[in-house]
């Protein structure tokens, strides 16, 4: 086994910084040790296979992006990024570990479904990857499926209060997937939005001819957000279930979380990066020469864009820091603007939903330490520890600790990041969400259960590096 000894950096974890050596003995965490410790002899560097200088640089631990969607057929297209490609991009932006979502469609077995999923991603990540489980079709025999979804390691399911005809669970399906996740511990997962309301307001938008992509954020208004968001919490208050909440993006939403945790209650929330920069005026709104009005199309995800106007990105970096969003997911769910986006010329409904952020989300998280939006070990937290915890993967994965998978990030502040199409992009995008901007830092070095995937410039991982995780319970519930 190779042994790693990364010395002189800076580790950070989620309650504190110490400049500290770290040996890595095959796949795992040996020890952290004080500069100068001679608890494992008198000269461990000459001892081991490989010396990583990390002077002036942070070392933490491999980011976990628990909210994927590799692969996803979505709008009569597929998400572009591959379990391939998208792992190996996630692995150049120092996540190295991800977790996807299973799909059950209407009419299928839940454990089709899983078993699909499966075969898609098997031998070709370049880093550890799990699975939720999204359950389209809540009915008795996916009910009792679902309660043996923890043997197999999957620990929480996913449900849609959106996209009628599609995903969509009503009240009384939800009522009994919670009382699964009550008796079972597993975790609830909720896509937000009132799906029948919405598609209301889409359809009478383009009768009045608004058809561009800017008219996608006016009809998933945040009222739609709101009142969903306290629908799935009342409906856990009285089943008992634990919720969490994906891709927050309104203000609202987020004070409906603040109100159910104050009252003691196993809520939780995420956001994504595009709610804390993007914005419904500036990107869905954009033209172009190429696309005109259609360039807001890069930008179509549900929830949506929110108005900058009205402050939501401000409220979603403020409940970071307060705790009301415990984690920073991306969501990623990757579309090529030629052949996919395009579908929906001339009817925003039709635009497949999806931005690409997955290679990007540590850099545009470090960049809210520079400018002051959250604290290094806040940085941390949000991408890499709590993920661990609230997904079943503590003690394996989320902290640089003894025995603890090597799965770890020499992150240079010194360092910057330009993201643009031609620059960092290895995404199977024709263009970047993220084209322009700017990072006070970058990724040096990652390693993967111990080997070196990320080195500079340099990639040298390879497709099946990544093992499925089979998951625990959450340790992060009250």
């Amino acid at each position: 086994m190779t042994t790693t000894l990364i010395t002189g950096g800076t580790v950070v974890s989620a309650t504190g910084r110490a400049v500290a050596d770290v040996l890595v003995d095959g796949e795992t965490i040996r020890a952290v040790l004080e500069p100068g410790s001679t608890l494992l002899g008198t000269d461990v560097a000459a001892s081991v296979d490989r010396v990583i200088d990390a002077a002036g640089k942070y070392v933490i631990p491999g980011g976990i992006d628990a909210h994927t969607h590799m692969q996803l057929p979505f709008g009569g297209t597929e998400a572009s990024d591959t379990f391939e490609t998208g792992t190996r991009a996630a692995a150049w932006g120092g996540t190295t570990s991800i977790i996807d979502f299973a799909v059950q469609t209407y009419g299928q077995r839940v454990e089709d479904g899983l078993a699909a999923w499966h075969e898609k991603a098997a031998g070709n990540c370049a880093i550890d990857y799990g699975f939720h489980q999204i359950v389209g079709d809540v009915n008795e025999d996916s009910l009792a499926a679902m309660r043996r979804l923890p043997d197999e390691g999957v620990s929480s399911f996913k449900l849609f209060m959106a996209y009628p005809g599609v995903f969509y669970s009503d009240d009384a399906q939800i009522l009994k997937a919670m009382q699964v996740s009550r008796d079972t511990g597993m975790l609830t997962m909720m896509h937000a939005e009132n799906g029948p309301a919405i598609d209301v307001l889409a359809q009478q938008l383009v009768d009045q001819g608004k058809t561009d992509p800017y008219y996608h954020g006016i009809a998933r208004a945040w009222e739609m957000e709101e009142e969903a968001t306290h629908r799935a919490i009342m409906l856990a208050k009285l089943t008992g279930a634990p919720l969490y909440v994906v891709h927050v993006s309104a203000k609202q939403a987020v004070e409906q979380l603040a109100w159910a945790r104050d009252k003691g209650q196993n809520v939780y929330g995420e956001t994504c990066p595009q709610y804390l920069y993007l914005s419904l005026e500036e990107q869905l709104g954009a033209e172009s020469e190429q696309w005109g009005h259609f360039e807001g199309a890069k930008w179509v995800c549900s929830t949506p864009l929110r108005s900058r106007e009205e402050r939501h990105q401000d409220a979603m970096w403020q409940a970071l820091r307060t705790n009301d969003l415990q984690m920073v997911s991306t969501d990623h769910c990757p579309f090529c603007m030629k052949d996919q986006k395009e579908l929906g010329l001339g009817d925003f409904r039709k635009i497949p939903n999806g931005i690409g952020s997955i290679e990007h989300r540590m850099d545009l998280m470090y960049q809210g330490v520079v400018t002051g939006e959250i604290t290094l070990e806040r940085w941390v937290e949000l991408t890499s520890t709590t993920p661990a915890r609230m997904f079943g993967l503590a003690g394996r994965k989320g902290a640089i600790q003894p025995g603890a998978d090597a799965d770890i990030v020499v992150y240079d502040p010194n360092g910057h990041t330009s993201i643009g199409l031609e620059k960092t992009h290895h995404m199977n995008m024709d263009y970047s969400a993220w084209e322009g901007y700017e990072i006070d830092g970058h990724v040096d070095t990652v390693l993967s259960r111990g080997k070196v995937i990320v080195d500079g410039d340099e990639y040298l991982g390879a497709k099946g590096d990544g093992r499925f995780l089979k998951r625990g319970l959450s340790s992060y519930l009250v």
